[in-house]
């Protein structure tokens, strides 16, 4: 799918762009290191405290956060969720010899790979941005013209540690340095699991400050949201994703809303409410925004993205229809009713945009919505005063079941997985419901390696490889009750 942003006068994104440019962290991005060191001791010893040597939750963060997150650990503990954090420097301390790795995402997951085994830990939270926090890009390849995508972000790369015979998944099985290569007649990069072992979300924080903010939405959330009445409402927001007669592959009627209709269909006993463009309820941001601050417990959209906006169509009308965008979310005030939101778009969460590419390449940047301070998912999770507790979506193009030849699967399926893992069967952690909506994918389409790149075996592997949790994995859907 490919969403094309209004256009906006470049001069003002420029002055945007030197107003905010202090409040983006100037770090540079975490260099490529090698380390041939061989695991000879693979204990924990030192950092693991007397008390326990069993976890629950794993919080890997930049040290400058530690004291901004020990509430948040405070806070997991005191309900039970036996939380350990740990900073990137113990990390990649050279004195700790129970890990290897060839750069510093191959670190940090061989890191997680001894706390699985030596804590037992089931959930992962890594904080901090592209810049603070490293990335894994994935090389499965999307060849089409036109809408070429080489690379894109996988936070599935810390999730899926071991291979189908128990060992540790580089995903890069040819040992070449590019991870999950998947271009021309077959992958290179072969027998992938994919299946995640731990589950895995990100606090994508640029600055104390806003991480301040989502640690605060979090405590409170889990506090205060248990029986709420706000809770048992969901949104839906879509339309007529692909109008007949303006692309070139079959396109079922109001696709958008017919996904939709399946995540109410999971979710029995929920008040629901529909924002289609095929009724009129969904005219523009107004509508999203009106019945979003009225609070609900889940929102799903289902439609064309950037990185900065979503929106779609009327029934078989090329027109755009707005939803809602990184400058009107500034319009959410729902404070407390924060949902668990699920978006079906491209490049949601493409967390890696920043205000930087726009000195890079000005057209390139302006035209893909790279130049954003923050990408959507991120802006919405960390929204002051309303927005989402959690967000989940693709950091790459988003895969629709029109871009297979089977015509069924991808971000349809794997999307309403989520709501049907918690609304039928009952999972309520947020990490479990999003690792477990990517189990079921997998059950149900097996990936073939053998087959060439830019085809349906390949966008399957996409579909999970780029589906991103913004937020807490341990988070308690729904919340707490009171002691």
């Amino acid at each position: 799918m490919k969403f094309q942003l209004q256009k906006k006068l470049m001069t003002a994104a420029i002055i945007f762009l030197l107003t905010v440019l202090w409040f983006v962290p100037l770090a540079s991005a975490y260099s490529v290191t090698i380390n041939q060191k061989t695991v000879e001791d693979l204990s924990m010893e030192g950092l693991t405290s007397q008390e326990s040597k069993s976890y629950d939750l794993l919080i890997i963060s930049p040290g400058t956060y530690t004291s901004t997150l020990q509430p948040l650990v405070d806070h997991k503990n005191s309900f039970g969720v036996k939380t350990k954090l740990v900073t990137l420097d113990e990390v990649y301390d050279s004195e700790v010899a129970f890990w290897y790795g060839r750069d510093n995402p191959e670190k940090i997951k061989y890191f997680i790979k001894s706390a699985i085994e030596e804590w037992n830990i089931s959930y992962v939270m890594l904080v901090g941005n592209f810049r603070q926090m490293p990335i894994r890009y994935v090389y499965n390849d999307e060849p089409s013209e036109g809408f070429s995508e080489p690379n894109f972000i996988s936070e599935l790369y810390y999730a899926d540690i071991y291979d189908q015979n128990g060992n540790f998944s580089s995903w890069d099985t040819n040992n070449n340095g590019v991870f999950g290569e998947w271009k021309g007649e077959e992958a290179q990069d072969r027998d992938i699991d994919l299946y995640p072992d731990v589950y895995v979300g990100r606090l994508a924080a640029r600055n104390s400050l806003e991480l301040n903010v989502v640690v605060n939405k979090i405590i409170t959330y889990e506090t205060n949201t248990y029986d709420q009445d706000w809770f048992k409402k969901i949104v839906v927001v879509a339309g007529d994703t692909y109008p007949d007669g303006y692309y070139d592959f079959p396109t079922p009627f109001n696709e958008g809303e017919e996904n939709a209709k399946t995540v109410l269909s999971y979710l029995p006993g929920f008040e629901n409410t529909s924002l289609f463009t095929s009724d009129g309820t969904l005219k523009g941001p107004r509508d999203v925004i009106k019945t979003i601050n009225q609070g609900c417990g889940f929102l799903f959209f289902d439609g064309h993205a950037s990185p900065m906006s979503w929106s779609t169509h009327k029934p078989n009308n090329d027109v755009w229809v707005d939803g809602l965008s990184t400058f009107t979310m500034n319009r959410l005030i729902n404070y407390k009713k924060l949902p668990v939101c699920v978006v079906g778009g491209c490049h949601n969460m493409q967390f890696d945009v920043n205000l930087f590419n726009l000195l890079k390449n000005p057209i390139k940047s302006y035209y893909y919505s790279t130049w954003a301070p923050e990408c959507w998912g991120w802006k919405l999770t960390s929204k002051i005063g309303g927005g989402s507790i959690a967000t989940i979506g693709c950091s790459g193009l988003g895969m629709t079941k029109e871009d297979k030849s089977t015509l069924e699967g991808a971000s349809d399926y794997l999307d309403s997985q989520f709501f049907y893992e918690y609304g039928i069967n009952g999972t309520e952690m947020l990490g479990k419901v999003w690792g477990n909506a990517i189990t079921n994918y997998l059950d149900k389409y097996p990936i073939d390696w053998n087959t060439r790149s830019g085809w349906d075996f390949a966008y399957d592997a996409k579909t999970v490889q780029q589906w991103v949790l913004m937020g807490d994995p341990s988070l308690k859907i729904g919340g707490y009750p009171s002691s």
